[in-house]
């Protein structure tokens, strides 16, 4: 299931979620280079989260591959910056473009809950939340942790409070047939949530790389808890009252 649009509009332009999609895509070409190597792997090291290098369980000097030919080394000293410069850092197309599309799809209806100031702390802070949970998950791991995703679960979590039935548009692809259907808000959260929880059960700190669950879920607990302090009220009951005529 995919979803590509939800049943809500909203009041005002969505400035932030559009400054947060293109930061992320000029990232990715002026920084990545497209994805092309060695400007991937090297930016991956510099500026992606390792957490073994962060919490200093990696000895200094250790080499860690990240591309063909090329691995991170591992400095004496940690980079504060990383949990926060590694939210706007890719892997590939797919993991951009699928990041930002789920950020275009349910940002919009939150910054328009929270006000474009309270929405981007509040973004932020979900994604250092993710960064946490992960490394509190594999706290050795020499993974490179990069990607929205954490920042995005959290505008999830957001979305399912604020807007619980508000019906969200599906593609299901059933073998070769692909057909659509809309379901409401907390069925299609719900149902993603449960997906990132059966996949951080087996996880380990010693896997071979892949999708950082617990960073997901982190992302998605900390949207939950935050959003009633960075929600505007005001704006809130317009979107409801809306909704409600519709």
């Amino acid at each position: 299931m995919f979803p590509y649009r939800d049943e809500i509009h909203t009041f005002r332009f969505p400035a932030v979620t559009l400054a947060l999609i293109g930061a992320n895509v000029a990232v990715w070409l002026m920084i990545e280079g497209l994805g092309s190597e060695p400007a991937l792997s090297r930016s991956i090291c510099l500026l992606g989260l390792i957490p073994g290098e962060f919490l200093q369980r990696i000895p200094a000097g250790s080499q860690l591959p990240v591309g063909p030919g090329l691995a991170c080394v591992v400095e004496g000293s940690r980079n504060w910056l990383t949990p926060l410069s590694s939210m706007f850092m890719h892997g590939g197309w797919l993991h951009l473009i699928g990041n930002m599309w789920f950020l275009w799809i349910f940002g919009d209806n939150v910054e328009d809950a929270m006000g474009p100031g309270r929405y981007l702390l509040f973004y932020l802070l979900c994604g250092l939340a993710a960064a946490s949970a992960q490394m509190l998950a594999a706290p050795s791991s020499p993974i490179p942790m990069v990607g929205a995703s954490g920042a995005i679960s959290g505008v999830m979590g957001a979305y399912v409070l604020l807007y619980p039935k508000v019906r969200v548009r599906l593609l299901v692809f059933l073998a070769f047939y692909v057909t659509t259907i809309a379901v409401p808000a907390y069925l299609m959260v719900g149902y993603w949530f449960l997906l990132q929880l059966l996949g951080a059960v087996p996880r380990s700190e010693t896997a071979e790389g892949g999708v950082a669950f617990w960073a997901h879920i982190g992302g998605f607990v900390a949207g939950v808890v935050l959003v009633k302090l960075f929600e505007d009220p005001r704006l809130v009951a317009r979107q409801r009252q809306a909704i409600s005529l519709s």
